[in-house]
C-alpha cells in the first residue's frame, strides 16, 4: 500500500511531499533495515535532527488487508493527533497528523497501486558534495514550477508545458567542459572579452547593498560590474509587492533602521518620516513614528516604511554611487575558473528582441545575488492549471491577481486562500476593501493544522485566531548578540536546529489588522477551515473545488470556491537556478543541511576560490548558513558588509575598512549626497 506523508518545512514552510511503499521506517539517520517476513524492503524517510528527539530508528508505518498502523520504536515517543503514546501501535487514517521531533507529518492513505514508482525524498546531507547526495529518479522528482521569472525580461512567466533546458551554443562547451578555462582560448574564440575587478550578478536588492559598500570601502565604479537585465534593482521586488497586494503607498514589512540605502542605519525610515511630517505640520503623526520606534512591540504597533520611500531612498543613493555606469545589460550563461587565477563570466547582452550578443567578462572577484529563481505552486494546484489549462481560477499570491477582486467587487463570491504569512495577511486586508464594495464576498482560510507558535527555550511566539506573530524585531534580534553568535559558531546541522526552533518570519502585529481578522470572524465572511487536501476538481460551471480530508471526523469537506490564491512563497533551490545549478554540478559545490550553498562566516564560497580570486553569495540562496534572515533588507545588509570585510581582509584592491574616521567621513558624505 502507498502511503503519502507531508510537511511543511520548519525553516522555509515550502511543502515537502513524498510517496512511499509500507512498511515505513522513520528516523535520523539510514540504517540497514531487514526486509519483511515476505521479503518485502523497507521504505525510509530520514530526518534531521541534532538534539536526539528523534531516534535512529523512531517509528514504523506497516499495513495489513487496509488496515495502516503506526509503532513507536524510540525513547521520546510519538505523538498522534496532539495525543503522546509509546510503544503500542496505533492505527492511522488520512488525515492524521503524526508528530516526530520539530516535524507535523500529515498523514495520506494513497489507494494500492501495483508496480508504482516509490519516491525517495532527496535528503540534505551535512556539507556533503553534490555528487555524493542521494538521488531521486528523475521520474519521481517533484514537477518543476510552472511559473517561472522570464531569464530575459524578468518578467513572471507561467508555462502550462515547460519545455526540459536544453544547453545553449554559448559558452561553447569546447571551453567550459573544463576545469579551467585557458584566458587565451577564450581571447581566440571571436567573442568580446573584458575584464573587471569585482562583479555582482543578479541586479537587485543584494548586488544594489554589495555594490554599494564596496563604493564606501574605496573601490571606484569603473571596477565594479552589475550584470543584470533590470535596471533598477528593485524592480523585481516592487512587482512582487504589487502583485501581492502592496503597492508604493503601503508600508512592507521591515525595521526602521534596516534601509538599503544606508549602510548605517541612521537617519533610519521612522526618523526620515518624523521628519517629513514635522516639516508640513503633521507633529501628531511625527511623534507617533517616533513612539513606535520606541515601544515596539509591547506598547505600539512595529514599525514599518512605506515602499515608495523605500525606492525613492535608493534612487537617491544608486545616483550618489553612480550605479548606471557600473550596470551592464546581462542575462549570464556559465561561470567558469580561469588558469590565470580569476573567473569566466559568459553572459549574453542581447535586449529581446536583438541579435545574439554573446561576450566574456574576465573578474578576480565575484558576488552572488540571484535572488528566488520562481514562484511555488502546492503540486495540487499545479496539477490542476495543468489538467484544466485555467490560469485565472487559481493563482499563485504572487502573480498579478488583481482581476480575481475585479470579479469579486461586481459578483461577489468566495475566495480560498492557502498559506499564512506576510502575503495572506495582505489577501486578507484587500477582500476587506473589497467586501466595502460588495459584502457578498467569503474568504476561507485552509491550513493542514492549527498554528502552534515556535518555541525557543522559555520563548513562545503568541499565536492569536491561527496567525503567528513575530515578536519583538525578529531581523534585529538575530543580528547581533547571542543568536548571531549562536548561528556563527554551529556547525551545519546545529544551525538547521537553531533556525527550525527560532522559525522564519512572520506577520508583524497591526492592531487595525487584527481587529479586521477578529470581526471577519465574528460576521462570518472569514472562516478558518484545517485539513490535509486530498485533490482539487473543476466544477461543471468551471470552478475549483477542493476537496479536504479531516480528522476529526469521516469523509471529505467539499469546498467550492471561485478562486484559490496559494501563498505558499517562493522556491528558494539555488538547484533551480539555471546558473547555480551548472555551478554546483561542475565544481561539485558543497550544500548545507537546507539544501542551499554552503558558506563561511564571511558569506565566501570557499570551494570557488582560484589563487586570489573569491566568491561570495548573498540572500536566499545562503538560507541554512550564518545568518538566520537572509532575504531581508538587513540580512542582505550584513552578508555584504561580512563580504567586503572579508575581501579587506584579503588585500583585494581599493577595499578598505569601513571603521573609525573614515566610516564618519563616509556617513558625511551619504548624510550631504557626495559621491563615495
Amino acid at each position: 500500500m502507498q502511503i503519502q506523508l507531508s510537511w511543511d518545512d520548519p525553516i522555509t514552510s515550502e511543502q515537502q511531499q513524498y510517496q512511499f511503499e509500507t512498511p515505513i521506517a522513520i528516523g535520523r539517520e539510514q540504517e540497514q533495515l531487514p526486509t519483511t517476513a515476505n521479503g518485502q524492503p523497507v521504505s525510509q524517510l530520514m530526518l534531521l535532527d541534532t538534539n536526539r528527539k528523534i531516534s535512529r530508528f523512531h517509528a514504523l508505518i506497516t499495513a495489513d488487508h487496509d488496515q495502516v498502523m503506526i509503532e513507536d520504536r524510540s525513547a521520546n515517543g510519538c505523538m498522534l493527533n496532539g495525543e503522546k503514546f509509546q510503544g503500542q501501535p496505533r492505527s492511522i487514517e488520512s488525515g492524521d497528523v503524526l508528530r516526530i521531533g520539530l516535524y507535523d507529518i500529515t498523514i495520506t492513505v494513497l489507494e494500492p497501486v501495483t508496480n508504482a514508482t516509490i519516491v525517495e525524498p532527496k535528503l540534505p546531507t551535512i556539507v556533503t558534495p553534490l555528487s555524493q547526495v542521494g538521488t531521486v529518479p528523475q521520474d519521481a522528482a517533484p514537477r518543476p514550477s510552472t511559473i517561472i521569472f522570464n531569464p530575459e525580461t524578468d518578467a513572471i512567466q507561467t508555462q502550462i508545458n515547460i519545455p526540459k533546458p536544453t544547453r545553449q551554443s554559448f559558452p561553447p562547451a569546447s571551453l567550459f567542459d573544463a576545469e579551467l578555462v585557458s584566458v587565451s582560448a577564450l581571447h581566440a574564440s571571436g567573442y568580446p572579452v573584458d575584464e573587471i575587478e569585482y562583479a555582482t550578478i543578479g541586479g537587485g536588492m543584494g548586488s544594489f547593498v554589495f555594490a554599494d559598500t564596496l563604493r564606501i570601502s574605496g573601490v571606484k565604479s569603473d571596477q565594479i560590474a552589475v550584470l543584470s537585465i533590470q535596471e533598477k534593482p528593485y524592480k523585481r521586488y516592487e512587482t512582487l509587492l504589487k502583485n501581492c497586494q502592496i503597492p508604493r503607498y503601503k508600508r512592507i514589512r521591515s525595521g526602521s533602521d534596516s534601509c538599503p540605502d544606508n549602510i548605517w542605519g541612521f537617519p533610519g525610515y521612522a526618523l526620515r518620516d518624523a521628519c517629513r511630517s514635522m516639516s508640513t505640520g503633521q507633529v501628531k503623526s511625527a511623534f507617533g513614528f517616533l513612539w513606535q520606534v520606541f515601544a515596539e512591540p509591547a506598547l505600539a504597533d512595529t514599525y514599518t516604511p512605506r515602499a515608495r520611500d523605500v525606492f525613492d531612498s535608493m534612487d537617491r543613493e544608486a545616483t550618489r554611487i553612480s550605479w548606471e555606469r557600473m550596470w551592464r545589460y546581462a542575462s549570464v550563461r556559465s561561470i567558469r575558473k580561469t588558469e590565470d587565477g580569476r573567473y569566466v563570466i559568459a553572459y549574453s547582452a542581447t535586449r529581446p528582441p536583438g541579435a545574439p550578443n554573446y561576450r566574456f567578462l574576465i573578474a578576480r572577484y565575484i558576488h552572488l545575488a540571484t535572488g528566488y529563481p520562481a514562484l511555488k505552486l502546492l503540486p495540487d494546484l499545479q496539477q490542476y492549471r495543468e489538467t484544466t489549462g485555467d490560469l485565472k481560477s487559481v493563482v499563485q499570491g504572487y502573480e498579478p491577481h488583481d482581476h480575481i477582486f475585479e470579479h469579486l467587487e461586481k459578483h461577489g463570491g468566495t475566495l480560498l486562500v492557502r498559506g499564512f504569512g506576510i502575503v495572506g495577511s495582505q489577501i486578507l486586508d484587500r477582500v476587506n476593501e473589497a467586501r466595502k464594495q460588495n459584502p457578498n464576498i467569503t474568504l476561507v482560510h485552509l491550513s493542514r493544522t492549527p498554528k502552534k507558535g515556535n518555541r525557543f527555550g522559555v520563548a513562545k511566539r503568541y499565536v492569536e485566531n491561527q496567525w503567528e506573530f513575530q515578536p519583538f524585531n525578529w531581523p534585529k534580534a538575530t543580528w547581533g548578540g547571542d543568536m548571531r553568535s549562536r548561528l556563527e559558531s554551529s556547525d551545519p546541522l546545529k544551525r538547521r536546529e537553531l533556525l527550525e526552533a527560532w522559525g522564519g518570519t512572520t506577520t508583524a502585529s497591526r492592531s487595525h489588522w487584527r481587529k479586521t481578522v477578529k470581526r471577519g470572524l465574528q460576521e462570518g465572511w472569514y472562516v478558518l477551515k484545517f485539513g490535509q487536501v486530498e485533490k482539487v476538481e473543476r466544477s461543471p460551471d468551471g470552478k475549483p473545488i477542493t476537496y479536504v480530508k479531516n480528522r476529526d471526523y469521516p469523509g471529505f469537506d467539499k469546498i467550492e470556491a471561485d478562486f484559490v490564491i496559494d501563498c505558499t512563497g517562493l522556491i528558494s533551490d539555488p538547484k533551480d537556478n539555471p546558473l547555480l545549478g551548472d555551478l554546483i554540478r561542475h565544481y561539485k559545490l558543497d550544500l548545507n543541511p537546507q539544501g542551499r550553498l554552503h558558506v563561511e562566516n564571511s558569506f565566501e564560497i570557499k570551494k570557488m576560490r582560484n589563487d586570489r580570486a573569491r566568491m561570495y553569495a548573498a540572500g536566499i540562496i545562503t538560507l541554512g548558513g550564518p545568518y538566520a534572515p537572509v532575504d531581508t533588507f538587513l540580512g542582505l545588509q550584513y552578508a555584504a558588509h561580512r563580504a567586503v570585510e572579508s575581501l579587506a581582509r584579503f588585500r583585494a584592491p581599493n577595499v578598505r575598512y569601513i571603521e573609525g574616521l573614515r566610516s564618519l567621513f563616509q556617513w558625511f558624505k551619504w548624510a550631504t549626497n557626495q559621491t563615495p
